[in-house]
This record gives structure tokens, C-alpha cells and sequence, in this order.
């Protein structure tokens, strides 16, 4: 693989695990919130990642070590796990029976996927580090 070749596989994988902090931020910001009915109640958001494999443009390349490898995102679903169902009966946003409906999201799951996002990205920046000492002392030799 091909030194500069290597900032372009970290930088997906940093932009990827921004992405998952994002998700994680929104899904705890909204961890309390409560709705009126199961439907619109907040639901935690997960992420889809899938490997990349590209090619340089206008070539074809018979050896899958020459392209670029990272990582993108499918998109984006809701978790199925039931919401929260509480009776308070003085809350605004109770239903007639004095129900109201409380997020999926599970905060230890979230803070657990913060520390992993947080620690991948740093990986990845470790990565990109490393990659440019090496470019440096290349260039250096060469001088």
C-alpha cells in the first residue's frame, strides 16, 4: 500500500467514527426526552458501516492492494427496542390515560459506544501520525 494511501484509509475511518460520536451526542441528548404516544417517541439511531474498496479514477486495476480501502456509511436505522412507558399523569405530554412514552435509548450502551468511537478515532489519528513521520524521514533521506 502506498504511504499516502494510507491518510485516505484513516481519514474514512476518522470521518466514520465522527459520524458515531454525532449519533451518540444526539441519541443522549434525547435520552430524557418523552412524547405523547409510542410512535413518536425518540428512538436511539445506529449506523450502518460498510468497507470501501475504490479504485484510482480512470483505471482498472487488477490487484485489489493498489485501490483505496475505508469505510462508509449505508445509512442510518432505529433501534427496535421498546420505549419507556411511564404514568405521569401532571406532564404536558401525557396521553388521555396520563401516559407518556420515553426513549429506547440506553444510556451505558451509548457511553459504552462513545468510549469505542472515541478510541477509534484516536487509532486512527495515530495511524495518520505515523504515516507522516515516515514521509518525513523519506523526504529527508532523499535530501
Amino acid at each position: 500500500m502506498s504511504l499516502m494511501k494510507i491518510f485516505d484509509t484513516a481519514g474514512s475511518g476518522m470521518a466514520a467514527q465522527s459520524l458515531r460520536l454525532n449519533t451518540v451526542a444526539s441519541n443522549l441528548a434525547n435520552a430524557d426526552s418523552v412524547s405523547n404516544s409510542p410512535d413518536s417517541a425518540y428512538r436511539a439511531k445506529e449506523l450502518l458501516f460498510a468497507p470501501t474498496q475504490s479504485t484510482q479514477a480512470g483505471s482498472i486495476m487488477q490487484d485489489a492492494s493498489e485501490g483505496t480501502n475505508g469505510v462508509q456509511m449505508l445509512g442510518v436505522t432505529e433501534s427496535q427496542q421498546p420505549v419507556e412507558t411511564r404514568y405521569e399523569p401532571g406532564n404536558p405530554m401525557a396521553d388521555a390515560n396520563g401516559t407518556v412514552y420515553g426513549s429506547n435509548v440506553n444510556p451505558i450502551d451509548e457511553l459504552v459506544n462513545m468510549i469505542s468511537a472515541s478510541r477509534s478515532y484516536q487509532n486512527n489519528v495515530e495511524v495518520m501520525n505515523s504515516a507522516k513521520q515516515l514521509a518525513i524521514k523519506t523526504i529527508e533521506l532523499g535530501s
